[in-house]
């Protein structure tokens, strides 16, 4: 069932359907009992009658014959002259005395033998199934019956029920008519969002227009908007990093063809050999752009979750990993930190950070020196520094770095290394800051919140 309007009207019908029906039947049972009560009132009325018109004279001055035509003319439908209703019966009547003596009975009342006991009472005689009352005359010592059959009873019963549950059938279709169209016009505000979706141009990646939708609606529409507005970010990393690929690789690309030209058209070994150098030198200078490239394209994608962890313990780690790195140069790592600094991060993102901030130190170092690695903890921040004992930068230029491409007093980088740091400390919610060290050197300062789970 792929119709939202098919999965709503199927369940919603059948409920109308068995709920109107279960109300219908119950409706029913109750009209019957109440039509049946109703019709033995009819009789206790008609005994009550006939016992009036019998007190108005005493018991041996009546004329039973006059009597017995005069109520069984009054009571016969097919009379001239006599008004009638559909839903009426035709009664019978018998009178006795007190020792059991038939006095009058109309044409169509059964034979009974004896009166039978007081009240409302049902019996079957030659065939036919009888409802009737007894009522007892203390004063005149009369028996007085009324009843009807039972068959023509309940005949009339059934014409009633049938009428009332008539509408009912007809106008269930109706109803579900009417339910297709309420769900048509209260769908309408979708059908419409889907038109516009598909008059869209398949490249157009702009939220959808803002205006005036149901409750139900505008959770649909921020979601919609929010994929939109990924794909178009997506989009625009994809540019971004394939106009930074072909802007930084050209020149390393143009340089590693005129080395091997060099090197073809050496006139001698040295020439060759220099060329050579050249040549490795700019694969190595191209292999780390591609590399950076990389690694700035895989954190501008990137939406882990961020978890709780020891930044002290991840710097140690890191450190302990770069130390050969730094012997290889001579160079000292040193480490002072508070003891269990926390922080939400994840332990990529900060083995990235530290490979590009003490590979720059390093960098900028000079055999002897000592790079430091301080951190500490002041309220709910935390503050990493990684400071070197170089040369420092110009003051002037301190605002350019960290941007893209900007490499700063080292011709063979490529000007991505404080360009990821700077992403990755904005994902982890920080700041970076650079500034030249009073005693000589230069230092990155990061501040970074610390994590609410310590």
């Amino acid at each position: 069932m792929n119709s939202i309007r098919a999965r709503i009207l199927a369940p919603t019908i059948a409920l109308v359907l068995f709920g109107s029906l279960a109300l219908v039947l119950l409706a029913m049972r109750d009209s019957y009992r109440q039509t049946e009560a109703v019709y033995d009132a009819q009789l206790v009325q008609a005994a009550r009658l006939i016992q009036g018109l019998l007190q108005q004279q005493p018991l041996e001055q009546i004329d039973w014959r006059f009597i017995r035509t005069a109520v069984d003319g009054a009571m016969d439908r097919s009379a001239e002259g006599i008004f009638s209703h559909p839903y009426e019966i035709n009664l019978a009547f018998q009178v006795w005395s007190r020792d059991g003596d038939l006095l009058m009975r109309s044409e169509q009342a059964p034979a009974l033998d004896s009166p039978p006991s007081p009240g409302i009472h049902e019996f079957f005689l030659d065939g036919q199934e009888w409802c009737g009352v007894l009522l007892e005359d203390g004063r005149q010592g009369l028996r007085i019956w009324v009843g009807e059959r039972e068959d023509l009873r309940q005949d009339l019963i059934q014409q009633i029920l049938q009428h009332t549950l008539l509408p009912t059938l007809v106008c269930l279709p109706l109803l579900a008519v009417f339910i297709w169209l309420l769900l048509g016009w209260g769908l309408r505000p979708l059908q419409r969002m889907a038109q516009q979706l598909r008059n869209r141009p398949a490249h157009a990646l702009e939220p959808l227009a803002p205006g005036p939708l149901p409750a139900e609606l505008q959770p649909m529409r921020d979601a919609l908007n929010d994929v939109l507005s990924q794909l178009s970010a997506l989009l625009e990393r994809e540019r971004r990093f394939i106009a930074d690929a072909a802007h930084e690789l050209r020149t390393p690309l143009a340089i590693l063809d005129i080395h091997v030209r060099n090197m073809q058209q050496a006139k001698n070994p040295e020439e060759r050999e220099e060329a050579l150098g050249f040549l490795h030198q700019g694969v190595v200078r191209a292999t780390r752009i591609s590399s950076q490239l990389l690694t700035m394209a895989r954190l501008e994608a990137r939406f882990g979750n961020l978890h709780c962890l020891d930044l002290t313990v991840s710097v140690r780690e890191e450190l302990a990993d770069l130390a050969p790195l730094a012997l290889d140069q001579q160079i000292e790592l040193v480490l002072d930190a508070d003891e269990s600094v926390m922080v939400d991060g994840e332990p990529g993102l900060i083995t990235i950070l530290m490979q590009n901030l003490i590979s720059n130190a390093l960098r900028f170092s000079r055999s002897g020196d000592e790079v430091s690695v301080r951190i500490r903890q002041s309220g709910d921040q935390v503050h990493l520094q990684v400071l070197d004992q170089g040369a420092g930068v110009d003051a002037a230029r301190l605002h350019r770095l960290g941007a893209r491409f900007h490499s700063e007093g080292n011709p063979q980088g490529a000007g991505l290394g404080l360009a990821i740091v700077g992403m990755i400390v904005q994902q982890l919610g920080g700041l970076m800051r650079f500034r030249n060290r009073e005693s000589g050197g230069f230092c990155v300062e990061l501040s970074l919140p610390a994590s609410a789970s310590s």
